[in-house]
């Protein structure tokens, strides 16, 4: 498999260490003694400042396999590696640890907690990256960081709103912003406009393809969308639980 990173500016410096990859990754799920395969053998890379399209059909295994590169599932056989280290050699902590430094979340349903303020769901995720000692002392400047990113997201004015109280995009720009605060190393956004309307649906992607050229930050982006698949740098397709394209 080819290291060159690919990127807006074209092909560069073939020997980069991707910010993730996944080496022969396999996923089986048991029923009784029998073994489901679901991912059956997994290579792909991601670098800096790349934006990757995952496509495939239901059941291809897209879902299963953002939760091992997230951490939040460990595979059956393979490695996932961070910068080139591997990850799931790590103890639980070590691997929260490390995921919550490296990797942010962007969901099709948001996943934002129902009591809280927008900005106190923003707030929380850099909460969870740090000690308590440690947020205490930089409580001010985290929360000043949640509020110009909520802004810049055009949500000043919805802070002090709870989720019930944001529409669909809303609560999706909450989301975004939620994995920016960490300064994530790679951003995996699993259908993150799938349960959007069109209209605001191409007012989230024009912001998260705005993150990527400006901040040059990664992305795995599952999505259905070939047209939105098509403005990424690369596509991956799955099917079976196979890279096939």
């Amino acid at each position: 498999m080819s290291t060159s990173k690919r990127t807006a500016t074209g092909i560069v410096d073939p020997n980069s260490i991707p910010v993730l990859a996944a080496e022969n990754v396999r996923k089986n799920y048991w029923l009784g003694k029998r073994a489901i395969p679901v991912l059956r053998g997994i290579d792909l890379r991601v670098y800096q400042g790349e934006m990757v399209a995952l496509l495939g059909a239901s059941g291809a295994g897209k879902s299963t396999l953002m939760h091992v590169l997230g951490l939040l599932d460990t595979p059956t056989d393979g490695q996932v590696l961070y910068d080139g280290k591997p990850a799931h050699s790590l103890s639980i902590n070590q691997r929260a640890a490390l995921r919550h430094r490296h990797t942010g979340f962007v969901f099709q349903f948001y996943h934002l907690i129902p009591e809280l303020t927008a900005l106190q769901n923003v707030v929380l995720a850099r909460m969870m990256q740090i000690s308590t000692l440690h947020y205490w002392r930089e409580r001010r400047a985290v929360r000043a960081e949640a509020v110009l990113i909520l802004t810049q997201f055009g949500l000043g004015e919805r802070l002090s709103h709870r989720p019930s109280e944001l529409s669909g995009g809303e609560r999706q720009r909450v989301a975004i912003a939620r994995a920016l605060i960490a300064k994530p190393r790679i951003v995996l956004a699993d259908e993150p406009t799938g349960n959007l309307d069109s209209h605001t649906a191409d007012g989230v992607m024009e912001l998260l393809f705005e993150i990527n050229q400006t901040q040059q930050l990664a992305f795995l982006l599952v999505t259905h969308n070939e047209e939105i698949a098509a403005r990424c740098h690369r596509m991956i397709r799955l099917k079976d639980g196979l890279v096939v394209g």
